[in-house]
């Protein structure tokens, strides 16, 4: 998700990236989601200015929450996905956010809201909505 909101700053996953620099929500993360943001974004078919890779990780490891985890034993389609299932999990989190929603059905069974970058961006609009009218 973060890689999309890099990629497509107008579009919902660049939305959350700015409510993530806003301090309105958190990034959850352990050492292996980090280790795997630091690839990632350094990729070279990505071109990120490998300064503004390591401003965005600091910025992460700074405002972000380091988790602490331990295995779900389960079993998903993408064994690379299992630390971002094991965080939200085990920080009961409030949405994993992901373009690969049919990779965390088990996600349901564990508790936590499986969102695509649209669904929470309309799921954020209709709660703030909500707390607008309460005030």
């Amino acid at each position: 998700m973060i890689v999309s909101g890099l990629l497509n700053p107008s579009g919902a996953p660049g939305r959350i990236l700015d409510l993530l620099a806003l301090k309105r929500l958190t990034l959850l993360y352990d050492d292996r989601i980090f280790a795997e943001y630091r690839q990632v974004l350094l990729r070279s078919r990505f071109a990120f200015d490998p300064a503004d890779v390591q401003a965005l990780l600091d910025f992460i490891r700074h405002d972000g929450e380091l988790v602490v985890t331990e295995p779900l034993g389960l079993n998903l389609p993408d064994r690379d996905d299992l630390p971002f299932l094991e965080v939200a999990v085990h920080a009961t989190a409030e949405a994993l956010i992901t373009g690969n929603e049919r990779h965390f059905a088990a996600g349901a069974v564990c508790g936590v809201p499986i969102c695509t970058p649209a669904t929470f961006m309309a799921r954020w609009a209709v709660a703030r909505e909500i707390q607008e009218g309460e005030t």
